[in-house]
């Protein structure tokens, strides 16, 4: 196949009508390891805002089952990507989300920049790393995406435009990053497990490089020690590299999905959608339980925050 094939691809559709063929298409033929670094880093960063990261640490799932929960995140993440909205089983994977968080009293606000951050990480990504930055029509698929899922969500006031999305997600940012213990705890959990995901490859080494590819912000607010210039520079460059080198190959003919990745390992023997995640107020689910979130979180304004028990709370049990 062409080296370009995926690009011809989604140039001949329309990202008004085909926004999910165009971003499964980046996700699992054009980009996938690309988008697998990119949307992890969209959610560790996420641990850096105090309020995330600490209501994360509270329910323990990320630093006692941190595999399990890494891998149900990104099964249940992928389903709307690879199947559709409308497919039963994308149906039920957002149903389990919807009802993961509806057990805790998690403000909008919240909603709209983790979801800001799916949407802006991955473009900056591919400007910085990438084979090719995505097209406007790439990018217009990606918005009009992560808004239909936040529609299933239920979440409101989602930004219309890239633009806007961007612009949320800086300003949250500039406003909210900050130190928490529990969220320390959190991403140092989360980077422990990804530094198993190259066993060839030395942890200190990986440590290094993952640090070097976060930017300053993200590692003074959980008080991670800035690499060097030096250090920064040469993992950078050499990332691009494998970005230049990657665009030199042909297309790839076959789909890589999540369950393909080496480094999903809680399911050897397969999975049922509607059994991932966790089940908060049951034996063995997440702590917290039914009764609302384990931490208080910083204000919100009126109207942009939801009391977890309500049936309307992040969408109804239909997805």
């Amino acid at each position: 196949m062409r080296r370009d094939h995926w690009r011809r691809v989604n140039e001949a559709l329309d990202p008004e009508r085909d926004f999910v063929e165009i971003y499964r298409t980046l996700v699992m033929h054009e980009f996938p390891w690309d988008m697998n670094q990119a949307l992890s880093f969209a959610l560790f960063r996420t641990y850096a805002v105090p309020g995330i990261g600490r209501l994360l640490d509270a329910t323990g799932e990320f630093t006692r089952r941190t595999q399990k929960r890494y891998d149900d995140t990104a099964l249940l993440l992928e389903a709307p990507t690879r199947l559709g909205f409308a497919h039963p089983e994308a149906r039920v994977a957002i149903r389990r989300v919807n009802q993961m968080h509806r057990a805790y009293d998690i403000p909008d606000h919240e909603f709209r920049y983790v979801l800001s951050t799916f949407v802006v990480v991955p473009k900056r990504w591919m400007d910085a790393y990438g084979k090719r930055p995505f097209s406007e029509a790439e990018i217009d698929a990606s918005v009009r995406y992560y808004r239909e899922l936040g529609r299933h969500m239920n979440i409101p006031d989602v930004p219309e435009t890239y633009l806007g999305f961007a612009a949320l997600m800086d300003a949250y940012e500039a406003e909210r990053f900050g130190f928490d213990e529990g969220a320390r705890r959190v991403a140092d959990a989360t980077l422990a497990l990804l530094l198993t995901f190259r066993p060839a490859v030395p942890k200190r080494l990986m440590e290094v490089v993952s640090r070097a590819l976060m930017d300053d912000a993200l590692l003074d607010a959980l008080r991670y020690e800035r690499p060097s210039r030096r250090t920064v520079a040469r993992v950078r460059t050499g990332v691009r590299l494998r970005g230049r080198l990657a665009g030199l190959l042909p297309a790839r003919a076959k789909a890589t999905g999540v369950a393909d990745l080496p480094w999903i390992r809680s399911y050897p023997d397969g999975f049922r959608v509607e059994d991932l995640g966790t089940f908060p107020g049951t034996a063995g689910g997440a702590a917290g339980g039914a009764a609302g979130c384990p931490v208080p979180h910083d204000a919100a304004p009126a109207g942009d925050r939801r009391a977890a028990p309500t049936a309307a709370s992040h969408g109804s049990d239909d997805a």
